[in-house]
Parts: C-alpha cells; sequence; structure tokens
C-alpha cells in the first residue's frame, strides 16, 4: 500500500485491500464498495474490497499459521513490536487525524486529534505490560510443585464500529496482540480508512499473519467469522442488537465473546452544582462534540426541581455556542453525522420526541445551521419535560438530542437512571463530594463519572452492564481476563 493518505481533494478515489497472512489483496470474488465521506454525500474517498466467507477462510488461517510462533516469543519481543508501532504511530497522529475527519465526520479538534493521540498512548501501555502475563505457584509442599500459565486465547476476531474506529482498535488491538494472539479487524464498512492505515504501520512490525484486517458487510464478512470456527474469541463493539446475535451465534459454538453495546447514559445534577464549571463538564458528557455518535452519552440530563431552569439556561447558552460545521476545520465543534440512514434516523427520534403532549424545546439549533447537504449535519437539540418512559429517554438515538428530566429526591433520581435496559456510563455532579459519591454508587451503570464529562484514559477498565455488554477492555484486568486463559499444572516430584 500507499503511505499517501485519502484527501477529499484527490482526484480519484484511494484503492484499498485487505491485509491477509502478510500481503494486501482483494476479495476473492473482486467485489469492491464506495466508502463515500459524510462531508460530502458524493464524493467517493476510498474504494474497499467487499469481503466474504472466503476472505474469512483465508484471515483465520492466516492468523492460526501465525499465532503459536507470535505467541512462543519472549514478552520482551511482543513489547518491542509494539513500541515500535506506538512509534510510527506517533509519527502520523496529524494525518491520522486528518483522515478520521474525512472518514467519519468526527471534528479534528474535539475527536479525531485525541483518538488518535489515544491509540499511540493505547500501544505504549499494553506494551508496558508485557511482563505481567504472569502464572502464580502454591505451596504445596517439598515433593509436589503447583502452577499457573497465562496463555493467550488464540485467534481472536475483532469487529470495530463506524463511529470512533481508531479509539476502538486501540480497546482491543494492542492487548490482543501483547498476550500472545493474532487477531482479525473488521472495519467498518462506512469509516474503513484510517483503521486500514494502522494495519499498514503495524505490518511492518509484526510477523506476517499476526494481524490480519478485512473489510466489508456485517452480514457477511462479519458473521462469517463469527460463525468460524478458527476463531477462539469474538471482540465486538456496536449496537445492543446486533451484539445479542453476535454473542448468541459464537456462544453456539462455546466460542470466547466480549460485547461493548450501546447506551443511554444518565447524567445527574444534584441542586449544589448549578455553576459553570459543571456546565461544561455536562456539555462533555453528553458528547454533542461526537454529533451525539457515543454510546457513552449522557443523554438524559436529571436536573433537580430547585435549579432546573437555571441550569437548563446555561446548559442552552452554551450549546448555542457550539459550530457545527466541516469536521476539518478547527473552528468547529460538531461535525457530520455518518450517513444518511442515521441523519435520517436521528431526525425521526426528534419528530417522535416532538409529538408527545407535554414536551418543550429548550434549545432548537436546526435554524441557526449554516452547513447543510451535500453532508449529513445536524445541530443539537434540547428537549426538556421529558418523561423516563418516552421513547427519546429509553431508546439510544446516536445522535445530538438531550432529553432533560426534572427530579426531586435522591431516591427518585436514581431509581429513574436505573429504569433502563442499558448500563454503560453515567455521570454525577455535585459539591457535596458524599452525597455525590453515594449517588454514583447506587447508578447501575459499568462506568461513573463524578464532576467531569471526559475523563476517559488508558488503564481503566470499559465495558458494561445489563445490555450495555460483558467483559472489560482497555486495561490491565481487560487483558487479562479478555485475552488470555489459565492453564494449571501439577508435578509430583517424589
Amino acid at each position: 500500500m500507499s503511505s499517501t493518505f485519502p484527501t477529499f481533494e484527490a482526484d480519484t478515489p484511494r484503492s484499498y485491500r485487505m491485509l491477509i497472512g502478510g500481503s494486501w489483496v482483494d476479495a476473492a470474488d473482486g467485489q469492491r464498495i464506495d466508502v463515500i465521506t459524510p462531508i460530502d454525500r458524493h464524493r467517493v474517498i476510498a474504494t474497499i474490497p467487499r469481503a466474504g466467507e472466503v476472505d474469512a477462510d483465508r484471515a483465520v488461517a492466516a492468523a492460526r499459521a501465525a499465532q503459536p510462533g507470535w505467541a512462543a516469543l519472549p514478552f520482551t519481543e511482543r513489547q518491542r513490536a509494539l513500541l515500535r508501532i506506538a512509534d510510527d504511530l506517533e509519527a502520523v497522529v496529524e494525518d491520522l487525524a486528518a483522515l478520521t475527519a474525512l472518514d467519519t465526520g468526527n471534528a479534528i479538534r474535539t475527536q479525531a486529534r485525541p483518538e488518535a493521540g489515544l491509540l499511540v498512548g493505547a500501544f505504549r501501555y499494553f506494551a508496558g505490560l508485557a511482563g505481567e502475563l504472569k502464572g502464580v505457584t502454591l505451596p504445596t509442599g517439598s515433593d509436589a510443585l503447583s502452577l499457573t500459565r497465562r496463555l493467550p486465547l488464540g485467534v481472536v476476531a475483532g469487529i470495530l464500529p463506524w463511529n470512533s474506529p481508531l479509539m476502538i482498535a486501540a480497546f482491543k488491538l494492542p492487548a490482543a496482540l501483547v498476550s500472545g494472539n493474532a487477531m482479525v479487524l473488521k472495519a467498518a464498512e462506512d469509516a474503513p480508512t484510517t483503521v486500514l492505515e494502522l494495519a499498514e504501520i503495524c505490518a511492518r512490525h509484526l510477523p506476517e499473519g499476526v494481524l490480519n484486517v478485512v473489510t466489508g458487510y456485517g452480514p457477511e464478512i462479519g458473521e462469517a467469522l463469527v460463525d468460524h470456527p478458527g476463531v477462539d474469541k469474538v471482540s465486538f463493539t456496536g449496537s445492543t442488537a446486533t451484539g445479542s446475535g453476535v454473542a448468541s451465534r459464537a456462544g453456539g459454538r462455546l466460542a470466547h465473546v466480549s460485547l461493548e453495546l450501546g447506551g443511554k447514559s444518565p447524567c445527574i445534577v444534584l441542586p449544589d452544582a448549578d455553576d459553570e464549571d459543571t456546565v461544561e463538564q455536562v456539555m462533555l458528557a453528553t458528547r454533542f462534540a461526537r454529533q451525539g455518535q457515543s454510546c457513552t452519552s449522557g443523554s438524559r440530563l436529571f436536573l433537580h426541581e430547585d435549579i432546573h431552569d437555571s441550569f437548563l439556561e446555561k446548559v442552552v447558552a452554551r450549546a448555542a455556542q457550539m459550530r457545527v460545521g466541516d469536521p476539518r476545520e478547527e473552528s468547529t465543534d460538531i461535525g457530520c453525522i455518518i450517513n444518511a440512514r442515521q441523519w435520517d434516523r436521528v431526525q425521526g427520534y426528534i419528530d417522535d420526541g416532538l409529538a408527545n403532549e407535554g414536551v418543550e424545546v429548550a434549545y432548537d439549533g436546526r435554524p441557526a445551521l449554516q452547513v447543510g447537504e451535500p453532508g449529513f449535519y445536524h445541530a443539537p437539540m434540547i428537549l426538556t419535560q421529558v418523561r423516563n418512559d418516552w421513547r427519546i429517554a429509553r431508546e439510544e438515538i446516536f445522535g445530538p438530542v438531550l432529553s432533560v428530566l426534572r427530579w426531586r429526591t435522591e431516591d427518585e433520581v436514581v431509581a429513574m437512571a436505573n429504569d433502563s435496559h442499558y448500563g454503560l456510563a453515567a455521570f454525577v455532579f455535585g459539591r457535596d463530594i458524599g452525597m455525590a459519591l453515594r449517588t454514583a454508587q447506587r447508578v447501575q451503570s459499568g462506568w461513573v463519572q463524578v464532576n467531569q464529562g471526559g475523563g476517559q484514559q488508558v488503564g481503566q477498565s470499559y465495558g458494561g452492564m445489563k445490555a450495555s455488554g460483558q467483559g472489560r477492555e482497555f486495561s490491565l484486568e481487560g487483558m487479562l481476563e479478555g485475552f488470555t486463559q489459565i492453564q494449571q499444572i501439577n508435578v509430583r516430584l517424589s
């Protein structure tokens, strides 16, 4: 592959191939897919192979052939490989950020650049954990030896979403590799280019077949990997509906599975937190700067009745300051929705929300929107007087839509926050740190933040409760539990 990244201004689309067994290849049947930038629905920035079952067989076979040798290396060699990858990635962070903006529509300043930087940090972090794949010994006496070993699972299929492909690759790839697994990554067909560029960099430093990257549609190449008997573990990030099917199919053959799925995260503001700093953190929690296209979006804002009107006024004023525009521009806060289907989905939820009796529009950014077709731009929408049983308060919209709900007592807001089949993230804001922590500990979410709306960092265990998934990633615990298994060995010495 060429080292020249695609650009919006390119006269011809970049023609990508897949990485299988150390070679860049087309799909077995030669079919291809156009990749359209969300900045302009008429602009094809790249084409990719449309992989199918035969290609899954090729990729899994390459991974299975390479994995034993990779796992047999001293951990320091795997560690050095990851560090070399990190160095090469760091040199092209700006290029990856620019391509992320073009590929996903995520604004370069608020999302794309931090995502590319996080990828570098993840490879360095997990390189540092290479020596932590340790076993234990039991004090069984002088005539016996009892020990355990941490072994890789084998071949891992990682299925990536389109909203933050580099960030989700960072959750899966370095942990799987450093623990001795081989991997087949399936890039999302709507945003595959940064993952393919990542693969090119990784391939410089890994034995052939240790990393394979395939492209195409979920029902074709994705399902082929989930069903494949040569795949020992499926690590999936995506919607709850799709994840449920992945778990059922992979579980049917007793493959290991981890799932990071949807969310409808509560954002609770206590009555003593009516201040500008909290507003700023709440705006981070809404993920408006990611067009709401985040499974950790704090899309249900619970305001205590004593501060409801005052705090909401501040939130509206801050939302009105956010600029929706070309994601390639540094001045842009909010970029593009990924495609027409998702844009229509967001608009459908807004229409449904507005149809509810008693709902009020606190902020509608659409009249002030200065960008539109041919891009998929959507301004923030804030609806108040929302009830917790409405669709907009229960279902994941994946767009910049905030539902505001009023509460009176701590028990009431905790009950409302937990009245959801999701449990991925939650946010609690309060100056009384005791009350804030007490509330946080009662919320049924895998990740709860107190007095901050961002804060995701390498090393924290990330994953959901309830229908938001199972398993953890992005941490030492996630690496050990998600990508290794324990072998017990007992030896009689006399």
